[in-house]
């Protein structure tokens, strides 16, 4: 296409408004402006498109065919237009993350649900699921960020910020008192049926990996798909539960639950928030991701 947009954007105006005055108006030019952009448009297409009238201007069969074309793609560049700046002023839009339990409920919630006062609008898709599955959907633009917890493994795409500490700890109930009131060796924790997350997250990855540098390989009793379920398991005195301190907390507080003191304690870990340095981010996304970090 040769011919200048401009010329097809002041015939628009001239179809709509009638009137060469008008369309002046609303384009905010001379009419003479509009007039010369409607004689090189002429000129261009060698059609004639428009012939005065008494009230103005009307089109030439010609000049109908062109308008019908011309109407659609203006209209829907306008609309386009409108929803970039609904966008821009997060007006609407959508923010994908990837999130746990753990992380969603102990740190992410909050700020959801104040993102959401600010911006309610805005439509928030959390995939939940471990860290592993989390930080793939991550690599494969699935998602805009995630937030996961240590360990995983590091690569150059990934922007990772640290966000708050995790500690990891071994609770019981009743049936386990004698171990309340002594330090207790890890190595006497195969001793005893153990309750832990499922092998594809991290945090068990995490405790197998320090319990095998303590030279402890546990089998656990139970497998559990969520750290909910282990505080409840060990809540009605199935074994000992490893769980992030957070989720047992209240049921410590009640004295339902206490937490094994050992000679090795767990050492700590962190919530991080990963975004991927090689794919854009929606203003929604980095809206969120501003709000995250300024805390």
């Amino acid at each position: 296409m040769t011919t200048n947009l401009e010329y097809y954007k002041v015939f628009y105006y001239v179809a709509v408004c009638q009137s060469m005055t008008l369309a002046a108006e609303r384009l905010m030019i001379s009419q003479p402006a509009v007039s010369q952009s409607m004689r090189q448009l002429e000129k261009a297409l060698d059609t004639k498109l428009i012939v005065r009238c008494a009230r103005g201007i009307r089109l030439t069969p010609e000049g109908e065919i062109l308008f019908s074309y011309i109407k659609q793609g203006y209209e829907e560049m306008q609309q386009g237009e409108q929803v970039l700046s609904k966008l821009k002023n997060l007006e609407s839009g959508e923010i994908r993350i990837g999130a746990s339990d753990m992380t969603l409920q102990f740190y992410l919630l909050p700020y959801l649900d104040l993102f959401h006062q600010k911006y309610p609008a805005i439509k928030v898709h959390v995939t939940n699921g471990p860290t592993p599955e989390t930080l793939m959907y991550l690599k494969e633009g699935k998602i805009d960020f995630g937030v996961v917890t240590e360990p995983f493994a590091e690569d150059e795409t990934m922007d990772i910020q640290v966000v708050r500490e995790v500690e990891d700890i071994f609770v019981a109930a009743h049936r386990y008192t004698q171990l309340k009131n002594h330090m207790v060796d890890l190595h006497e924790l195969p001793d005893y049926p153990v309750i832990f997350l499922e092998k594809n997250t991290s945090t068990r990855k995490y405790v197998d990996q320090v319990l095998e540098k303590h030279g402890v390989s546990l089998n656990p009793e139970f497998e559990l798909a969520t750290s909910d379920m282990i505080v409840q398991f060990a809540l009605r005195n199935l074994g000992i539960g490893c769980v992030m301190r957070d989720f047992a907390q209240p049921y410590l507080e009640e004295g339902r639950l206490f937490a094994l003191r050992f000679h090795q304690m767990l050492p700590k870990r962190h919530m991080c928030v990963v975004t991927n340095k090689q794919l854009p981010k929606s203003m929604a996304a980095a809206r969120l991701l501003e709000l995250l970090r300024s805390e």
